[in-house]
């Protein structure tokens, strides 16, 4: 009979445990995706700080590789480091467009892998 009503009483504890959380409001859903941007932004600056130690490392180790050399050595190949710039974030919306167009317009052009045509 006491293993019976300790068993009761745990149910009716727990219960209350298995009740649904209410749905997120607007704020907490942009406060979330802000969030989430700012933790985006903090992975690609980690991965351009870890590119740039990277080349130091390799100017450092490897001073020859990167003098061109006679035999045709170009010299160390080009860094892929993109810098992602600072944060800024633009809120999903008809009040992001202007930020976007801002955004877009003082973020530097991508350098193009073409090279460029001669000259006659």
């Amino acid at each position: 009979m006491k293993l019976l009503s300790i068993w009761i009483t745990a149910l009716a504890l727990i219960t209350p445990a298995w009740a649904k959380l209410p749905a997120p409001d607007d704020a907490a859903k942009a406060q979330a995706a802000e969030a989430a941007a700012k933790a985006a932004h903090a992975g690609k600056l980690e991965a351009y700080q870890l590119c740039k130690a990277q080349d130091r490392v390799v100017a450092r180790t490897k001073p020859a590789a990167s003098k061109p050399t006679v035999k045709g050595n170009k010299g160390a190949p080009a860094s892929n480091c993109v810098d992602p710039g600072a944060f800024v974030y633009a809120p999903a919306g008809a009040a992001s467009a202007p930020v976007a167009a801002k955004v877009a317009a003082l973020a530097p052009a991508p350098a193009s892998s073409k090279p460029a045509a001669p000259k006659k």
